[in-house]
């Protein structure tokens, strides 16, 4: 199992999306989970609407590549009609290495049609995954917090699809009984599955018996 980092492996709530918490995270040797949206005609990182200050794509790009550019990137699109732009920004990553996800379903087909890896969304609310057989992965959500299961996960790596697993506490609720559940699954020694996570340590402790790497923390 890969685990990514949720916003950057922030440990203070006000260092969500900041430079300081993508160092630690690629460092670390964690993927991450960050968001774009446009601002005054840049591309930048902010989940929320921008003010301004945010740190810019390009910027964010250049961060992960000085450190380990194989590291996965889980991008969260909150903006339409980015696609052109993303295509350029990301054009030097390593193939496999990326993917698209949280678009509108209209913006999504218009990712499809210029071959950009999106994943599609499966949760307790979203039961049917639009466009799945375009999708490369699946976004792996859970609102109630009782329908997902290693069987549903098992369902899409036998379809061939990545995986991406929302684990529970980016809902505020506790995430030690699901992450034993999971870690008791074959699925968990599965390279096509990540989990996106507020506690990238705990998670790589957990699932990956080399632990965490230990770099240096900025």
């Amino acid at each position: 199992m890969q685990v990514l980092s949720h916003r950057g492996h922030w440990l203070e709530a006000s260092e969500k999306n900041s430079a300081a918490a993508f160092r630690r995270s690629f460092a670390g040797g964690f993927g991450t989970e960050t968001d774009i949206r446009d601002c005054a005609g840049r591309l930048v990182i902010a989940h929320d609407p921008p003010s301004g200050n945010e740190i810019e794509l390009a910027d964010f790009l250049r961060l992960h590549g000085e450190y380990r550019p194989a590291l996965p990137l889980a991008l969260n699109i909150k903006a339409d009609g980015l696609q052109s732009r993303l295509r350029e920004q990301c054009k030097g990553l390593a193939s496999g290495s990326f993917f698209f996800f949280d678009m509108s379903v209209p913006d999504m087909m218009s990712y499809v049609r210029e071959s950009l890896p999106v994943f599609t969304r499966h949760s307790d609310v979203e039961e049917v995954p639009v466009l799945y057989d375009e999708a490369i992965g699946v976004w792996l959500d859970d609102f109630g917090g009782n329908w997902l299961s290693p069987s549903v996960i098992g369902q899409h790596l036998s379809a061939g699809k990545q995986v991406c697993i929302v684990s529970p506490e980016l809902h505020g609720r506790s995430h030690q009984a699901f992450w034993r559940h999971l870690a008791a699954s074959p699925v968990s020694q599965e390279d096509r599955v990540m989990l996106c996570t507020d506690f990238p340590r705990e998670a790589c402790k957990l699932f990956n018996e080399r632990g965490w790497e230990g770099g240096p923390e900025p």
